[in-house]
């Protein structure tokens, strides 16, 4: 399905990279969202599929420059990857950088094509321990000195901001997906228990309260 000459130079030179990841933004993470972004592209008829393998192996490339703004660094990284143009029209390489701009989900506009739309759904992740683990490290990793306390409601207050029953990422799925229906629905049952939440997710990330 997906040009071998292409694949082997994405995995030789651009997987590599994300050793340098968290470990929520990883290569196995990479590679999830490539396989969720190849089912989704068998839904849209005429969809290029180096294209879309292309933009979810460099969707979270630049995560260890600057997590806040990954989306921008890694779309300008693809951009400027001069090694695409054997494999890819400038307009195609234009298109792809959109996608990987547009496929965060806190961002405030959709994603501008079909190609954005898909590695959006595809970056939602439907593992309810992996959420818990990744929402620690982001607050281990940037707020270090917090107290136990504070690490758990910070992180019940993002997850909220993002899966409640207004969360951003609610409205960022552009396909149907039993899988993440059921998340949404487990999650939110979870926040909406104050000491359910806190059992689970210090079980999960294997905290030992004094």
């Amino acid at each position: 399905m997906i040009n071998k000459n292409l694949r082997e130079y994405i995995e030789k030179e651009i997987f590599t990279s994300y050793s340098k990841n968290d470990s929520g933004h990883n290569i196995d993470h990479i590679k999830y969202v490539i396989n969720r972004s190849l089912e989704f592209a068998k839904e849209v008829d005429n969809i290029n599929y180096d294209m879309v393998y292309t933009i979810a192996a460099y969707h979270d490339i630049g995560h260890y420059i600057d997590a806040k703004n990954h989306e921008k660094i890694s779309a300008e990284i693809l951009l400027n990857d001069d090694n695409l143009k054997r494999f890819f029209s400038k307009e195609e390489i234009k298109i792809m950088s959109d996608a990987v701009y547009d496929h965060r989900a806190s961002l405030s506009h959709d994603p501008r094509t079909i190609y954005g739309k898909i590695v959006s759904s595809a970056d939602r992740n439907v593992n309810l321990k992996d959420i818990i683990k990744r929402a620690y490290q982001y607050r281990i990793n940037h707020h270090p000195n917090d107290s136990v306390e504070s690490i758990i409601k910070e992180s019940k207050s993002h997850l909220m901001k993002k899966f409640g029953p207004n969360g951003y990422a609610n409205k960022k799925m552009y396909f149907k997906d039993k899988d993440y229906d059921k998340f949404l629905k487990d999650i939110k049952l979870l926040l909406e228990d104050d000491n359910r939440f806190r059992e689970v997710y210090c079980k999960i990330n294997n905290i030992k309260e004094k």
